[in-house]
């Protein structure tokens, strides 16, 4: 018999205790994090549960559902802890370095076994509020790439200074998710390198400049 769910509490106030560095609240919350993770990773979306995410943190499930509610606020503090991380876009000194260096990054976070970057795309299919931290996640993503695409205009190696960044790296990026994730095929070693390559070629041929009239 498993114990009944525990009665509704009223959401933790948003004091300064709660929100300063270290602590016990800091400490909780990288132990549930981090459990969030290793089940999503092992088990799936359909295999993530509260009761699962406290032991594993070795924290009171009265403490999790208080603070996260429920699956949903588990997985939208994931994403919104991944985006707290201090990432820098790659700085190689060119558009053609920088991009396969990411992709590289990309690749190596889908192919590792068990890759909870694919278990995370596939748990906000099932919930709506993953789905839109995850799309936030993504933009601002891109938007701190942009920087590789600004300093390629400034040493002359892209159209100034109409290139559509964003564009770029979608399609600079695309076809990992598109081989690892949707087709689910091997790792190809040459891959992000040869994504890189076709987006720069696109790019300085003009593919992904905007006209003037668009920007208006």
């Amino acid at each position: 018999m498993t114990e009944p769910d525990p009665e509704p509490e009223p959401a933790p106030r948003d004091t300064a205790a709660d929100r300063r560095p270290g602590g016990r609240t800091a400490r909780v919350r990288a132990q549930v994090l981090a459990a969030v993770r290793a089940e999503l990773a092992e088990r799936g979306h359909e295999g993530l549960t509260m009761e699962g995410v406290a032991t594993r943190a070795g924290v009171h499930r009265a403490t999790v559902y208080r603070r996260w509610r429920d699956v949903g606020g588990l997985l939208v503090d994931v994403i919104d802890a991944a985006g707290e991380i201090d990432w820098q876009p790659p700085d190689t000194g060119s558009l053609r370095g920088d991009l396969t260096a990411l992709n590289q990054e990309i690749q190596e976070s889908l192919v590792v076994q068990p890759s909870f970057a694919v278990a995370l795309m596939a748990a906000s299919f099932h919930s709506e509020q993953a789905a839109r931290a995850q799309t936030r996640l993504w933009a601002d993503r891109y938007a701190q790439c942009e920087i590789l695409v600004e300093r390629a205009v400034e040493r002359g190696e892209l159209p100034a200074p109409h290139t559509d960044a964003r564009s770029l790296l979608i399609a600079a990026t695309a076809p990992l998710y598109h081989q690892l994730v949707l087709l689910r095929a091997d790792p190809d070693p040459r891959l992000p390198e040869r994504a890189a390559e076709a987006a720069v070629l696109a790019a300085a041929a003009g593919a992904f400049c905007v006209r003037r009239e668009d920007t208006s």
